[in-house]
């Protein structure tokens, strides 16, 4: 089987926009579950709803595949799966490792999708010595010291940083000198990366303040629906000698 050290995705030198490569794994994972109720043929509606995005972007996407579907019919869910698989490079082995084995790094080490989409996990590694040798999801953890073997012995081009912070950055570097050319970053931190590495940041504590930001914005509709000023607006005003003013004025 090829492994990712030898073959890279297609997508870039087919010209298919960053924003419709983004969007192939919702079709994805929308045409496996269709595929899984052995559903035979969708149309471009059904599938768009499924992925949660709209019929003439899905239909846009797909043209870039040279995937139009047929007329009355729809799409072939079967080809359609092999199609996008093919095009998002999982069709072939990928070697990851996973750098930073505590709970975070446990749990992905755990999480069984990755290999049912394409993504062997070849190493588990951590900087604590104590960590060494420990079973995690049935693979020894092994210790830093041997990242750089570890990733020339695997061919490994994909690496995911799931360590604090403050030690991600050496890590990421580590791993580019080693010849990993892509990151998947879990650190609350941005790394600095050299030109051709792709990084993709997973930073659950932002998803989850912009999730605040609506629920406040919504809370602050309704409010305002019933008449009612609310607490967090209330607080943002204060008596001036015109009357109400924002507590902080613009520059």
């Amino acid at each position: 089987m090829a492994t990712g050290r030898t073959h890279r995705p297609a997508t870039r030198s087919r010209g298919i926009p960053e924003a419709t490569v983004a969007r192939l794994p919702l079709y994805l994972r929308a045409l496996t579950a269709l595929s899984e109720r052995s559903v035979p043929t969708v149309s471009s509606e059904e599938l768009a709803a499924a992925a949660g995005v709209n019929s003439a972007k899905l239909r846009k996407d797909f043209s870039y595949l040279g995937s139009y579907g047929t007329r009355g019919v729809g799409y072939d869910v079967e080809y359609l799966v092999y199609q996008i698989s093919r095009e998002l490079g999982l069709t072939q082995d990928w070697p990851v490792v996973i750098v930073g084995i505590g709970n975070l790094g446990a749990a992905l080490a755990n999480y069984g999708g990755f290999a049912s989409r394409g993504f062997r996990v070849a190493a588990l590694i951590d900087a604590d010595p104590a960590m060494a040798g420990t079973p995690v999801a049935g693979m020894p953890v092994q210790h830093t010291d041997e990242l750089e073997k570890i990733i020339s012995d695997n061919g490994v081009s994909i690496g995911v940083i799931s360590t604090p912070a403050g030690a991600a950055q050496q890590v990421c570097e580590r791993l580019v000198a080693a010849g990993v050319t892509s990151i998947l970053n879990f650190a609350p931190t941005v790394l600095s990366v050299p030109e051709g590495v792709d990084v993709r940041k997973v930073d659950l504590s932002i998803e989850l303040q912009i999730l605040a930001f609506h629920e406040q914005r919504k809370a602050g509709e309704e409010a305002a629906a019933d008449g009612v000023v609310p607490p967090a607006a209330a607080k943002q005003q204060r008596k001036g000698p015109d009357g109400d003013v924002p507590a902080v004025m613009p520059a």
